[in-house]
């Protein structure tokens, strides 16, 4: 079984931003899946769902970001589900708005979700889907408040495109695996992007 933790922070206040990209690529997910029921266990709202032939758990943990480990830790127990088959979905603020990167055995790079997984975990051995939503166009404006205010209105055809590329990008993880997902979707940026 595969694992797809999408971080983010439950409430309505934070719904649609860019610190719930990753909630927001589960959803995503899920409207392709019409059969999937929501259980709400080990601190999160889980959802079983097939991509081709191989059995996922989607995951939104409700703990805040902060916590997720509190919520992936215990399913990755509950289900017996080995590191190499659990990814974790993320906003990025040092990719620009739309990039996203695979990675694994790296370090949390200043993500608090992260860095509890990693904690709690033990290890950084396990795959993550970096979601890029970029700096604050303004270099005064506080980094918490640029990841926990809304898309603005001129990004939302971008974001529709990014969520669905996102969704592929998922499913190429689950279905052929690791070094495929990486190589297809993992994109070059130019310096300074």
């Amino acid at each position: 079984m595969f694992l797809i933790v999408g971080l983010g922070n439950p409430g309505r206040e934070y719904e649609e931003t860019r610190h719930n990209i990753g909630f927001m690529v589960i959803d995503e997910i899920l409207r392709s899946q019409p059969m999937a029921t929501e259980k709400k266990e080990k601190k999160a709202l889980t959802y079983k769902v097939k991509m081709g032939t191989k059995d996922c758990l989607l995951v939104k943990p409700q703990t805040f970001m902060n916590l997720s480990g509190e919520a992936v830790v215990p399913l990755m127990s509950y289900y017996k589900v080995e590191p190499e088959n659990l990814l974790v979905l993320h906003d990025d603020i040092d990719l620009a708005f739309t990039q996203m990167k695979f990675q694994s055995s790296r370090g949390h790079g200043g993500q608090n979700g992260i860095r509890n997984i990693h904690q709690l975990l033990g290890h950084n051995q396990y795959m993550r889907l970096k979601l890029g939503v970029g700096r604050p166009s303004h270099p005064s404006q506080d980094v918490s408040s640029w990841v926990l205010g809304k898309f603005k209105s001129d990004e939302q055809n971008d974001l529709e495109d990014f969520l669905y590329r996102s969704t592929k990008a998922v499913e190429c993880f689950v279905q052929e695996g690791k070094k495929a997902a990486m190589e297809e979707f993992n994109q070059k940026t130019k310096k300074g992007n």
